[in-house]
């Protein structure tokens, strides 16, 4: 297939200030023409596939700038085949994969092989983020220069401490002068080591060890002066806390480079929800308090916090049955991504806020020339419909990971087709 006609989407496109009706034709993988609905297929253009989107909503394939895929490594848990699957079939056209895979991403050689195991499955586009420090110990500067050559799209230490600030302030330092952006899960070690839920009434009635809020402040507290001596650009993910969403106003007002994401069930679940030891519940950071999550939901409608993520992470059935405590944290997240993130809605927050949070600003975080849909743009295309209602069933789900919160949930918003590169995948 060469060529495709989507007819009469309703077009939203944030990074371009689109929103309207259009046809969409498509020729080797990019966007060829966008023209007024119902006027293509009228042109005499070549048409090898075409689909009618009357309904449906058109918009840049989703981009996830933090989803694990536990290839390699974990291949028990899940493998990139199966979670690129399970992307493409949510309308996820590009995933981030952290530096936390084993052996973690700080050589080329690990770098080549998730790239090449995500082209080799043909569902979506898979980008890396190389480890800031070797084995993600904490103790060596990683070989920056190498695994950006090798196609990492920036530098983190996933959640492993970097106990040393001096090591940390290099790190920095040595990655402005290669002009790649640093990721930072915001986590003082030593604050939450042992934790497994917020700190406060919940943690305190279920008898939890408790992670303050203190965790995270204290350690994006300690990098904005590094961020300012050393002029590198740091996006902060899965923020958690409304002071650390103050703090990242704070920050952009004095005009740091900074950016900033939240995890998609941040918005919607609370630690009310870990009940009576709810171990789909277990995330790192936490669930905090509604305050907490309202202080969240009003970063993503002020533009504070610039993009929303899955925090993707598939288990096997054995990791959430131990007592709350010893059972893994993490989400099952991308098959509830899209439908979480339309709710936003609900609160008031405008379907473009919400699109672009999705699509053109994770994308311009990773430094890619995906999540806009213009002529010449790669046809990465999301359609959906905005009003169907459907429930979330942890049997129908494709990732290997089945450890959601929100099996039986009902949501409004529902994946019709995917397309990546032009292709339709994944429907």
């Amino acid at each position: 297939m060469t060529t495709l006609l989507i007819n009469n989407a309703h077009l939203i496109d944030p990074a371009n200030n689109v929103d309207r009706q259009a046809d969409i034709y498509i020729s080797r993988g990019k966007i060829e023409t966008i023209a007024e609905a119902n006027t293509l297929a009228s042109t005499g253009k070549e048409i090898d596939h075409h689909i009618d989107a009357s309904g449906l909503i058109a918009c840049p394939g989703l981009v996830d700038c933090c989803a694990r895929l536990r290839e390699p490594g974990d291949e028990n848990k899940a493998t990139i085949a199966t979670e690129t699957r399970a992307a493409s079939h949510a309308g996820i056209t590009t995933l981030c994969c952290p530096p936390d895979t084993d052996p973690a991403i700080d050589e080329p050689a690990v770098v080549k092989l998730i790239h090449q195991q995500a082209r080799h499955a043909g569902y979506s586009h898979v980008v890396t983020l190389g480890a800031l420090t070797a084995g993600l110990k904490g103790k060596h500067l990683s070989e920056m220069a190498a695994l950006s050559e090798a196609g990492c799209v920036g530098l983190s230490n996933a959640r492993h401490p970097i106990e040393n600030t001096l090591i940390l302030k290099r790190t920095f330092a040595y990655a402005a002068t290669f002009n790649l952006r640093v990721f930072i899960e915001p986590n003082e070690y030593s604050l939450s080591v042992g934790g497994c839920a917020h700190e406060g009434n919940v943690a305190s009635r279920l008898g939890l060890q408790g992670i303050p809020r203190s965790a995270e402040t204290v350690a994006i507290a300690s990098a904005i002066p590094l961020i300012k001596e050393t002029g590198v650009s740091v996006h902060f993910g899965r923020l958690s806390t409304a002071e650390a969403v103050t703090m990242i106003g704070r920050a952009k007002h004095d005009q740091l480079p900074i950016t900033a994401d939240v995890s998609a069930h941040q918005l919607y679940l609370t630690d009310d929800n870990l009940g009576h030891f709810n171990s789909a519940c277990h995330v790192q950071p936490p669930l905090r308090t509604q305050y907490d999550q309202d202080a969240l939901k009003q970063g993503v409608q002020n533009g504070i916090i610039d993009a929303i993520c899955s925090d993707h992470q598939p288990h096997e059935q054995d990791a959430k049955q131990a007592p709350f405590a010893s059972t893994e944290p993490g989400i099952s997240a991308l098959e509830s991504f899209l439908p979480l993130a339309l709710n936003l809605t609900r609160d008031g927050i405008d379907i473009h806020t919400i699109i672009r949070a999705i699509t053109a600003t994770p994308a311009h975080i990773l430094g890619l020339n995906y999540g806009q849909l213009a002529p010449g743009a790669v046809a990465d295309i999301c359609l959906f419909d905005a009003n169907e209602r459907w429930q979330f069933d942890t049997e129908k789900m494709l990732s290997c990971g089945r450890n959601t919160p929100f099996n039986g949930w009902h949501f409004q918003g529902k994946v019709k087709y995917t397309l990546v590169k032009g292709k339709l995948v994944g429907n």
